[in-house]
């Protein structure tokens, strides 16, 4: 199985991040997205936030490419629209390249290594 982590600030704004969280909670995503991301491999996704930050773990199986779900991503309407409308409360971090979002993470330690 593949770990990514990812990390993402939101717009610094109680009413809205309170409005982000609604749409994060338990059975309120998008089904459409939540199964685009099954059928691209992702077999979990669990997201933390401190203040307006977020960190996003990403579990996939062995075979899975962040390549091809973003290609495939891009291709999909209802993924545009729900990255359109999730925009309206993300803001990216200070060293995002232009046009980037979630920022990959790279692991610096593990236990037991």
């Amino acid at each position: 199985m593949k770990k990514f982590c990812f990390t993402l600030d939101l717009i610094d704004d109680p009413e809205m991040i309170k409005e982000y969280e609604q749409y994060h909670a338990a059975g309120q995503a998008w089904p459409e997205v939540t199964q685009h991301d099954f059928d691209c491999g992702v077999r979990n996704i669990e997201i933390f936030r401190t203040g307006n930050r977020m960190f996003m773990i990403l579990e996939a199986g062995d075979d899975f490419s962040l390549e091809e779900k973003a290609k495939k991503d891009a291709e999909n309407p209802k993924i545009q629209e729900w990255e359109k409308l999730m925009w309206k409360y993300q803001k990216a971090i200070p060293w995002a390249k232009p046009g980037e979002k979630w920022v990959l993470m790279n692991r610096i330690f593990k236990s037991g290594e």
